[in-house]
């Protein structure tokens, strides 16, 4: 992977930590650009890299560990500025001479930690302050020439560096949100300590992104490009528009399976914001065929998953044959693939050619697109901040994630027109109320369940009635990895289920999902 031009690079050398690419994040926070490579990676190939600083993130494992994950010093002694953050702070106090000791006492959660030197590391943080542990081994003493900056009551060595060979570390993890005056302390060491430049802001992005995939598209060359009314695919197509304009065919697939409103956002406002040439397959009653008498949620999802590709490949041969008509040829196809998904499939060499799957509409079996992905290098706040500086609806770009098979996962029980109808109107109340509380961005997303094949006594007015349950399941997450249930306001949550059963006449009762992940999944099916 490339890094953007013009602008630095730090390298994230990830020893396993759950937490290697907020790291990333946090250094692009800073305004600085980042990216993750394993810690399997020669010295040599990371220095070839030429980074302004490299960064040894946290893991799980004790530096004296049989077999643990380890790194040549040589990146000690390139004259390349390092820190390193808890495990990676152990393997630059022993590469460097100094004294990693399992001392017995761990450090695990919320802790004092008192700065006795602050150095420029830790100048004009509090000489108190609480930092987030994770430790068992302690550093007992610091290699030679470097100054000891803070301890905690059982680490006589949380944070020490050598500024005059750019080498810095500490402890703790300074990238959690738990660890009070954290990005500062990052910040110190990039600005400071590593002298890089802060160009990474996303008003350079937008442009740059714009120019690459100008220069991979060429002149006269054309592209096509999956909407699922999401922001990735939004933005990566808002992206391309600029760059190519007309040459870019955009597919929407309406299979009837989104929220409220979100047809229409995709046809009307998109096109409005973007000017992209859209074509619009409506599949609606493909899809409603497909899932009739279907109960069993990996059913479902199969089935939607297949009639999707379907969906999409017949559109294709569509654009693709009147691109024929004029003696054209779509050779590129536009995907929304994101930093993390770059990562966490193996790194960042990506593959150049995907064959594309079709197995219906006639066209050869062998038909290859170019790739083009100009979110590549951005995680999803990145992407949603692009999003804006392109001019989107905010609705699109703040859009809570969904699930591809859409509201299909969301009903227990068979797919109907009539049930999904029913569903669409109680999770529209409920964004309403949650936008009109103002917590759209505290929220990862609130899914609205509707348990068509439960049915519950109510009482309206003087008669009784036999509704549906719905359940609504507020979540927080950052990475959807792990999520917490979200403490949504009691008054916000009374107006949810109050409209929703005077306003949907076939429900009468409203629930809540407590439930964290693990154990429970974000999504009910």
């Amino acid at each position: 992977m490339t890094q953007p031009a013009e602008h630095d690079l730090v390298l994230v050398v990830d020893f396993g930590a759950q937490y290697a690419q907020l790291i990333a994040r946090r250094v692009r926070e800073a305004r600085v650009y980042s990216e993750i490579v394993p810690h399997t990676m020669p010295v040599a190939d990371m220095l070839a890299r030429n980074p302004k600083a490299i960064i040894l993130s946290g893991g799980p494992s004790s530096v004296y560990a049989e077999g643990a994950p380890g790194i040549d010093t040589a990146v000690f002694t390139a004259g390349v500025p390092v820190f390193g953050m808890c495990y990676g702070f152990q393997l630059m106090a022993k590469g460097l001479g100094g004294e990693v000791a399992h001392t017995g006492a761990r450090e695990y959660g919320r802790t004092p930690v008192a700065v006795t030197e602050p150095g420029t590391l830790l100048a004009g943080i509090p000489g108190e302050h609480k930092v987030w542990m994770s430790h068992g081994d302690s550093v007992a003493q610091a290699p030679e020439g470097f100054t000891v900056l803070a301890s905690t009551d059982v680490t006589p060595v949380a944070a020490f560096e050598d500024v005059g060979r750019g080498l810095a570390g500490v402890q703790w993890h300074p990238e959690v949100l738990h660890s009070e005056h954290g990005q500062k302390v990052l910040e110190h060491f990039l600005h400071h300590i590593a002298g890089a430049r802060q160009t990474w802001t996303m008003l350079n992005i937008a442009e740059e992104q714009i120019e690459r995939v100008r220069e991979q598209i060429g002149d006269r060359g054309l592209a096509i490009c999956g909407l699922s009314g999401g922001v990735d695919s939004a933005v990566a197509a808002a992206i391309v528009q600029r760059a190519i304009g007309d040459r870019l065919h955009c597919v929407f697939v309406d299979h009837g399976l989104l929220r409220e409103g979100e047809a229409e956002q995709v046809e009307r406002d998109f096109v409005a914001a973007t000017g992209v040439n859209l074509h619009v397959y409506d599949a609606r009653e493909t899809f409603l065929a497909a899932l009739a008498g279907v109960t069993d949620p990996e059913e479902k999802r199969k089935i939607i998953g297949r009639e999707f590709i379907r969906a999409f490949e017949a559109a294709e041969v569509q654009v693709l044959g009147e691109a024929a008509e004029q003696g054209e040829k779509v050779g590129f196809l536009v995907q929304g693939t994101l930093y993390p998904d770059v990562v966490e499939s193996g790194g960042g060499a990506g593959t150049s050619n995907i064959k594309s799957h079709h197995n219906v509409g006639g066209l050869p079996e062998d038909l290859e697109f170019a790739l083009v992905e100009p979110l590549r290098t951005l995680f999803k706040d990145e992407v949603r901040l692009v999003g804006e500086q392109l001019g989107l609806p905010a609705e699109m770009v703040w859009r809570q994630p969904f699930p591809g098979p859409g509201l299909g996962i969301r009903i227990i029980g068979e797919v109907t027109a009539d049930r999904l109808d029913i569903l669409r109107r109680a999770d529209a109340i409920a964004r309403q109320e949650l936008t009109r509380a103002g917590l759209d961005r505290d929220i990862w997303q609130m899914p609205v369940v509707l348990l068509a094949d439960v049915r519950s006594v109510g009482v309206q007015g003087d008669g009784r009635t036999y509704g549906h349950p719905v359940v609504i399941r507020p979540v927080t997450s950052e990475d959807a990895m792990t999520a917490d249930w979200a403490r949504l306001p009691y008054e916000v949550m009374e107006r949810i289920s109050t409209r929703i059963t005077n306003e949907v006449e076939e429900i009468n009762r409203v629930t809540l999902d407590i439930t964290s992940k693990p154990p429970g999944t974000i999504e009910w099916e």
